[in-house]
């Protein structure tokens, strides 16, 4: 039991400070799930964190059961779940009380205009972390590359690309053999 509210309350700090996207929690898991708590290493944050993206559902809510699962096993899970989204359901509830008569004042407009400032920094943070612990060598720097291009310029699905990396990945594991 103890366990369990170790992984709530953990992921119910992460839940409440994650803003935008999934992608703003990646520093705080490694805050507090690596660094802190030693959970997991940094590989495995990053593979349940890329794992997460290939499943459907939130990537925050992927992640947490990926994590929760590994620590505690279905009730780990269950519990980091919860965690994790305690904070936004209570927030978004609020918000969406006080938002709806607030909708137009100039002051709110700003509000959230700086707060999508704050969400884009994180994420480029979370990519560069991404980057430096899983881009190791020139064909890492390639396929990051690539990935970009394929993605950002030729607008394709990052499943595509995902399932492009996974056959390159084969491809080169039996190379190696």
């Amino acid at each position: 039991m103890k366990n369990f509210w170790a992984l709530y309350v953990s992921f119910l700090k992460i839940g409440s400070l994650m803003f935008g996207s999934g992608y703003t929690m990646l520093p705080l898991l490694t805050h507090e799930i690596v660094e802190h708590r030693g959970w997991i290493t940094q590989e495995e944050l990053a593979d349940a964190f890329a794992l997460s993206q290939c499943v459907p559902g939130v990537i925050a809510v992927n992640t947490a059961a990926f994590i929760g699962q590994k620590r505690g096993g279905w009730g780990g899970a269950a519990a980091a779940i919860l965690g994790v989204m305690t904070a936004p359901i209570i927030c978004i509830l609020l918000v969406a009380t006080v938002l709806m008569q607030l909708w137009n004042n100039p002051v709110m407009i700003d509000a959230f205009n700086g707060v999508r400032v704050a969400v884009a920094a994180v994420i480029t943070s979370a990519v560069i972390s991404l980057i430096r612990s899983n881009v190791r060598n020139w064909i890492g720097i390639a396929l990051c590359v690539a990935g970009f291009v394929i993605i950002a310029f030729l607008h394709l699905s990052p499943v595509f690309v995902v399932l492009l990396a996974v056959v390159v990945g084969f491809v080169l594991w039996g190379i190696r053999r």
